[in-house]
């Protein structure tokens, strides 16, 4: 799955920065995240470092986006061909 960031966000700018492919973004209110660069940061972390971040808790999983840990994985491949690894080892 990818995640989603939900109304409670308080725009705080804590996870943008912290997004390994930078799938969060500015929406019209609050900050958004783009399921097709979302990995969970599945091959850069164990945890998703916006979750891990957040202050207020408000970045679950985004139940109409579905992935595997292999499907994840496939896409950090396709996110990264040809980029330096940045796994955190």
């Amino acid at each position: 799955m990818a995640l989603l960031i939900t109304d409670e966000c308080i725009n705080c700018d804590v996870c943008e920065p912290e997004c390994p492919n930078d799938a969060i973004y500015m929406g019209t209110e609050i900050y958004e995240i783009d399921p097709n660069k979302c990995t969970e940061c599945v091959g850069h972390f164990d945890e998703p470092q916006c979750v891990q971040i957040c202050p207020v808790e408000c970045i679950p999983f985004n139940p109409a986006w579905r992935e595997t840990q292999e499907e994840l994985m496939a896409k950090y491949h396709r996110l990264t061909d040809g980029k330096t690894d940045k796994k955190a080892e």
